[in-house]
């Protein structure tokens, strides 16, 4: 299956609420949109973890997905977090995705009980069987508790035809090595910390909430990596990391959101369970962006 040119900085967007957490406030994310573009990254994907696509009822999830993708109107590439808690369900999201425009769906394998690697597999294969366009493959034990390995990885990628892409989060740089010298998948790096050596490894792309707050900084650390300028992108890489683990401890929906406000656009707080950002860890995030 032909895979759309998906590269570089791959920017996830939030999810805007109103003041009191009831409704999403879509000018705020078209706001949004335009500004994660008009930095210049390379791609969008929504209704990730930051874009809080598991809080969402089915009514706003389509809002969103379908407002995200008009908006963005084929400017760059989008991927659409489309997982959920059951297989129909990620179906049902893949489809509509599809159908509005989407150039892949991103796919974790989220499920309230463990799943064997039989049930993994069966998932990723129901869900490429519906849709005509790429899957990422998403692995990211954090927030899925299911840890694929890089066996897994490889055998779903054979077996279902349009899994064409993996992106991976576990912190551990070796699994990137693996699917280097075992495939010819490209993958995408979705863990901040290990940005550098990622791209040292070969991801083709960084998956990443960053860009709403730091863009030129991300954009510019994967141009240095590009034109293997080590130095240069080492200096790129430590002049941002304070501020990419700050973000990834603090909870992307939280810091982002808080960031966002520091910055001029109001997004609204994130939704219960998920507490906003505290006073201290607003001052530190503003001593962070300064």
């Amino acid at each position: 299956m032909p895979t759309p040119n998906i590269h570089g900085i791959i920017g996830y967007t939030i999810t805007p609420f109103s003041a009191d957490g009831q409704r999403v406030d879509l000018d705020a994310l078209g706001r949004s949109i335009d500004r994660l573009i008009d930095s210049g990254v390379h791609a969008i994907a929504p209704l990730g973890s930051t874009g809080e696509g598991a809080y969402l009822s089915d009514a706003e999830w389509d809002d969103v997905s379908a407002y995200s993708l008009e908006k963005v109107g084929k400017r760059v590439p989008t991927i659409v977090s489309v997982s959920d808690l059951t297989t129909a369900k990620a179906v049902r999201r893949a489809r509509y995705a599809e159908a509005h425009g989407a150039d892949a769906v991103m796919v974790l394998p989220a499920s309230y009980w463990k799943l064997s690697e039989a049930e993994i597999l069966a998932h990723y294969a129901a869900i490429g069987d519906s849709i005509g366009v790429p899957i990422m493959l998403y692995n990211n034990p954090a927030t899925s508790g299911t840890d694929m390995s890089v066996d897994l990885i490889l055998r779903i990628v054979k077996h279902v035809e349009n899994v064409t892409m993996v992106k991976e989060s576990t912190g551990d740089i070796q699994r990137m090595h693996q699917l280097r010298r075992h495939s010819d998948v490209p993958f995408y790096n979705g863990c901040n910390p290990l940005a550098l050596e990622a791209f040292a490894a070969g991801a083709k792309g960084w998956c990443t909430a960053a860009p709403n707050l730091i863009p030129q900084l991300n954009l510019d650390l994967y141009e240095a990596a590009l034109a293997n300028d080590l130095t240069l992108a080492r200096e790129l890489f430590y002049r941002q990391l304070p501020l990419l683990e700050f973000i990834l401890k603090g909870g992307l929906p939280a810091t982002i959101k808080a960031g966002l406000r520091l910055t001029g656009l109001e997004v609204g707080d994130p939704r219960l369970p998920v507490f906003p950002l505290g006073d201290a860890g607003i001052e530190q995030l503003k001593t962070l962006l300064q």
